[in-house]
């Protein structure tokens, strides 16, 4: 799964999954059917109604307005998802993680023609596929992708860490984290510790300072470490 990297609040970096191809495709194919199950209501409900054709066909083009709209409608109003996009936990978002605005959405609504109208969807698999970070035509005009919200974490990739049970915490200021930017700090330093890679300790050690301004003499690994210990105390005993 391709990833890609966000900067919170806090100026710590996030690694976000993109969505795969299949997610995408299950996605719209669920859209697709609510869009075609709507459609077919509006007709069978103008149908039973005897209108004159004349002024059934104008009707027809008022009520059909929310399935020709039903993309750029619903990303807008639901934080970038539509119904297939909730149900496959999938969600839009720029490519510096925040939030997209109407332009962006209205873009990607209005490139679908390439993407997936005129090219039958092959447009946009093909553009997946060969971008490699979850972009059709649509999201690389509007500088979105479509991420997947699912988490897919193991157990050694979770914030646990054991601590005695005597065991007193140094930092209060750690709580400012999130648990989200936590267990990434979490998972830079075991890897970091497990490869000899000491600059990404250092520039850990660095950022939690600038964010929590401690100050102390422990080492850089000392401290993150303890950092991390200090985060699992006061979380757990919440």
């Amino acid at each position: 799964m391709n990833q890609f990297q966000i900067e919170t609040a806090q100026n710590i970096s996030i690694t976000q999954n993109t969505s795969n191809l299949g997610e995408r495709m299950l996605a719209y194919l669920i859209d697709s059917f609510v869009i075609g199950a709507y459609t077919l209501l509006m007709i069978l409900l103008l149908v039973s109604l005897e209108i004159d054709f004349g002024d059934l066909w104008a009707l027809y083009l008022v009520v059909s307005l929310p399935a020709f709209l039903y993309y750029v409608l619903l990303e807008t109003f639901t934080d970038g998802k539509t119904i297939g996009k909730g149900l496959m936990k999938l969600r839009v978002v720029k490519l510096d993680g925040s939030k997209p605005n109407f332009g962006n959405y209205f873009i990607r609504w209005m490139l679908r023609i390439i993407d997936v109208v005129l090219t039958s969807g092959g447009g946009a698999v093909l553009t997946i596929l060969i971008r490699g970070n979850g972009q059709r035509i649509g999201d690389i005009a509007s500088g979105t992708t479509v991420i997947s919200e699912k988490q897919r974490v193991s157990l050694r990739d979770t914030l646990l860490r054991e601590i005695p049970l005597d065991y007193i915490p140094t930092f209060a200021q750690v709580t400012v984290f999130e648990d989200r930017e936590m267990q990434t700090i979490k998972q830079l330093f075991d890897k970091a510790r497990r490869n000899g890679h000491h600059n990404v300790i250092l520039s850990l050690d660095k950022r939690i300072k600038e964010v929590t301004e401690i100050s102390t003499t422990m080492t850089p690994v000392e401290f993150v470490d303890k950092v991390i210990k200090d985060y699992n105390y006061y979380t757990q005993k919440l």
